[in-house]
């Protein structure tokens, strides 16, 4: 097992129908507004922007973001990732009763130094810091269906 690679897989079930889902996370400039862990998206272009993110670590990851595939007919959001992280990330969504089943997947590198002189201490706190992102965006997506 290399210590800095990671694979993360995460389930939201969601009160709203997948197109009303997909519109939100296609819009990745308002992250910030409703996802607190995401402090910051640059566009760059029309498929590359800078993201900012920070968990409950006290430390500030930063990534650009690549379109790799916007797909609204089949509800998938892919992105490749450098800087920070290296590797993709990606949503598949799914109709599930009256609601949203928000599959996320990513598999990353860490590219950043000092988490990688830490990669055997810190990995469990990477993974927990990654969980309390993951809640924070399912609440704040969530609560922005509802308000929209």
């Amino acid at each position: 097992m290399d210590r800095n690679r990671y694979r993360f897989r995460c389930v939201w079930r969601l009160a709203a129908p997948p197109d009303a889902v997909y519109a939100v996370l296609q819009r990745a400039e308002e992250y910030p507004r409703w996802w607190p862990q995401v402090r910051e998206v640059v566009p760059v272009d029309d498929t590359t922007g800078t993201a900012r993110f920070r968990s409950l670590l006290p430390y500030d990851l930063v990534v650009t973001v690549r379109s790799l595939r916007r797909d609204p007919a089949a509800r998938v959001l892919e992105v490749g990732l450098g800087g920070d992280l290296e590797g993709w990330a990606r949503w598949t969504l799914a109709p599930e009763g009256t609601g949203t089943r928000a599959l996320y997947e990513q598999e990353v590198e860490v590219r950043a130094r000092l988490l990688r002189v830490l990669a055997v201490p810190g990995r469990p706190f990477f993974r927990a810091n990654h969980v309390l992102m993951m809640r924070g965006g399912r609440r704040g997506l969530a609560a922005r269906l509802r308000a929209v």
